[in-house]
């Protein structure tokens, strides 16, 4: 490149980062992050988080009990098609609105301005815990993968304790990297992207080319299961319908494709984010889709003995099917790419969560405390190791209930799901506060949008439904009791004393020409009551 067309690129970077900021500010807010994410990097966190290889293979078991083969094939295609109506509405609203609060600060914008600290304050809720239980889902899973090959090839006995241990040291090296290590996190996105496309791709086309042979298309895509019976009792396919398990079976699926509110979250850190965070929601849907049914076909066609997979002594249907096809060193060598690419997953999960923790604490409805960028690592140091906390928390229930995994797991799709679709639905009812950005659907934003709602209502009573039988302590689905709580604590604290104070998304910039100290704490929310910003 000639010293011209360096001078030319970089008076295109100058004022792109101008638009920017120029952007944030116009929204409210001061350019503390560090902006220096292209729209690969913002895909790359979105499609890393999603992680199609995480959830297929920590969830794998529980899809081939809950539907089997035909449920998990099929199940994908819905599910992929109806996420990608979410991701669309998605993509149109943080096109813009580009900041880190994602959901919660688009419903404030949305909203008429009597109503915006409501849905602001009950979406960032459930989007708070969202973020933190896909975080556990993650790495807890990590945790159970590790434990799981660690048996293989010597006498190591996993237990709940043990996998909690790993558990930590997992969350402890995501938020060392997170904390100190941020101007690492674009290789590491790098590195994950390769992982998740040609390492994974590698994976699916290894294992359905050695297998000594494959299932038929029938086996595959006509193969019913129903192994939702515990301890000789009947499963629900008997108690209740085939439909209703088939109906539970679409959590792998849908848990899987989850998370691409990561491209929003990391706006404030992407140049030329009104058009490289919608494209970073599309594309890290689209591609997961597409990955995703690849590996899950090569997967099922791969099955050498269908019982023996679903009543593996290594209780992981993915290993056993390695173990299989490729013997105990060879299943080892695979299940560590896997891992890895899991390891990545966890780790921009928590780098989401913490961002989204930093604008809900920026914005009043977190304690001030949270509202800090470390000015040496340029990092939201405190709001990550809160998010490692939160995780680490929602995970002990698992020392007692074998069922806690998949609970947590339905948790996470509910809560960032509703979050997802809360400020779409505030869009359809209120469309005059919606004014478009760059990426725009047109005619299609209203059906699209609707569509989006109705899949996310579909999804949210599915995942409390009971999922194994008998229901007892240690089968029950205590996801409607977390979310029920979650509600409940949202709600109540709004009307009880939230609504006192919190008066949604505070403007920095506003706040600043005002002369007010936005560093003391309660300075900002007490002005913004008594009307006293401009």
């Amino acid at each position: 490149m000639s010293i011209q067309q360096e001078r030319a690129e970089g008076r295109r970077t100058s004022k792109i980062e101008i638009q920017d900021e120029n952007r944030l500010a116009e929204l409210g807010y001061k350019q503390e992050l560090k902006r220096d994410w292209s729209v690969l990097h913002n895909f790359g966190v979105s499609f890393s988080i999603i992680s199609v290889v995480t959830g297929i293979t920590t969830l794998f078991s529980y899809g081939l009990n809950t539907g089997g083969p035909s449920v998990m094939a099929t199940g994908w295609i819905c599910v992929s098609f109806f996420t990608f109506f979410v991701g669309l509405s998605m993509a149109e609203i943080v096109s813009a609105i580009p900041t880190s609060g994602g959901p919660y600060f688009w419903a404030a914008m949305l909203a008429p301005e009597e109503h915006a600290a409501f849905f602001s304050w009950i979406t960032g809720w459930f989007n708070f815990v969202g973020q933190f239980a896909v975080t556990t889902g993650i790495s807890f899973g990590l945790a159970g993968l590790i434990s799981t090959t660690a048996t293989v090839k010597n006498a190591y006995t996993p237990t709940a304790g043990r996998t909690l241990g790993i558990y930590i040291a997992i969350l402890v090296s995501h938020g060392l990297l997170n904390s100190f290590g941020v101007h690492l996190l674009k290789y590491f996105n790098n590195s994950s992207i390769i992982l998740h496309s040609l390492g994974v791709g590698s994976f699916a086309i290894a294992v359905v080319a050695a297998a000594p042979k494959h299932q038929s298309a029938r086996q595959v895509f006509q193969h019913f299961n129903d192994g939702t019976g515990v301890d000789g009792a009947p499963g629900w396919s008997v108690r209740a319908s085939p439909a209703y398990v088939a109906i539970c079976g679409v959590l792998l699926s849908q848990y899987t494709i989850t998370g691409f509110d990561a491209s929003a979250h990391l706006s404030e850190e992407t140049r030329n984010a009104s058009w490289s965070a919608p494209i970073g929601v599309l594309t890290s849907i689209g591609v997961s889709a597409v990955f995703g049914f690849f590996l899950l076909l090569c997967l099922l066609f791969s099955v050498q003995d269908f019982e023996a997979t679903v009543g593996s002594s290594y209780e992981q249907p993915v290993l056993q099917i390695l173990v299989d096809i490729f013997g105990e060193n060879g299943a080892v060598v695979l299940m560590t790419l896997v891992m890895l690419c899991v390891w990545h997953c966890g780790l921009f999960s928590l780098t989401s969560n913490s961002r989204m923790m930093f604008a809900f604490s920026r914005d009043g409805a977190l304690p001030r405390f949270f509202d800090h960028v470390d000015g040496r690592f340029r990092a939201p140091i405190r709001t990550i190791w809160l998010a490692a906390f939160l995780a680490f928390c929602l995970s002990l229930p698992s020392l007692g209930s074998t069922v806690a995994f998949s609970a947590a797991t339905s948790i996470a799709t509910i809560g960032l799901y509703l979050s997802y679709a809360t400020p779409i639905v505030i869009a359809l009812i209120w469309p005059k506060n919606f004014k478009k950005g760059p990426f725009n659907l047109g005619a299609f934003s209203r059906p699209v949008g609707t569509i989006a709602c109705l899949w996310v209502g579909f999804i949210t009573v599915v995942f409390c439904l009971p999922t194994s039988n008998p229901v007892d302590s240690q089968t029950l689905n205590y996801t409607p009791v977390a979310v029920g709580i979650v509600a409940v604590g949202a709600f109540g604290s709004w009307f009880l004393w939230a609504r006192t104070w919190f008066t949604g998304p505070i403007r920095q910039i506003e706040a600043e020409r005002a002369g007010v100290p936005i560093d003391e704490p309660g300075v900002l929310e007490e002005m913004e009551r008594e009307g006293k910003l401009p």
